[in-house]
């Protein structure tokens, strides 16, 4: 399995369109057999700063998002640990219990700068390959010393806060997320008072 599957993580609050076809390209452009979109536990980047809604939420609506689409899976490791979500302990993990070797963990271009400041960087740097993947305002630049490729999108720009802020507002969020997740959303009352923070 080595270098066939591709690592998805993110906070996925809410999951969007833009998500699952990030992921679509990303399987296509590198030949992968799957793609995990992983969803973090405690996003310890980003509940410091904002309120994160229950990972619970955030796994059924990326498996809504996903489900019937080839090749795309939603991926409950981290929230089953629990704590804080360390792809590390992922990658680790998949190896143990899949046989994942040399997976490729897929990030945007906003993220790839800080890859050097996750937990045990060093380890991770051994043990994946990255693919970037361009997002609109940010640079496409290839992190140093990473085993890493480009990959250039022209999927839609959006992101969860846009999508959260349409909620509070009572706006329609029927093109920017599956009409699955629309139904999640309204069902459980999510993002109706919530305006702080980012994607």
């Amino acid at each position: 399995m080595a270098s066939s599957i591709g690592i998805f993580g993110g906070t996925f609050d809410p999951p969007h369109v833009g998500h699952i076809a990030a992921a679509a390209h990303c399987r296509a452009a590198l030949g992968l057999s799957k793609v995990l979109l992983v969803v973090a536990n405690d996003p310890w980047q980003k509940s410091p700063s904002r309120r994160v809604s229950p990972a619970a939420d955030r796994l059924a609506m990326v498996a809504e998002s996903v489900e019937g689409l080839d090749g795309l899976a939603v991926c409950d490791l981290e929230v089953r640990r629990g704590g804080p979500s360390f792809t590390i302990d992922t990658v680790e993990e998949l190896a143990r219990t899949e046989g994942v070797e040399d997976p490729w963990v897929i990030v945007g271009s906003d993220l790839a700068t800080t890859l050097d400041t996750w937990e045990r960087a060093d380890e991770l740097r051994r043990k994946v390959r990255i693919a970037v993947l361009s997002r609109p305002g940010s640079p496409l630049v290839l992190p140093e010393g990473w085993r890493a490729v480009a990959l250039v999108s022209d999927d839609l720009d959006v992101s969860s806060s846009q999508v959260r802020e349409r909620v509070r507002r009572g706006e329609e969020i029927g093109n920017l997320v599956t009409p699955a997740v629309v139904r999640h959303i309204e069902a459980r009352g999510l993002y109706a008072r919530e305006l702080d923070g980012t994607a």
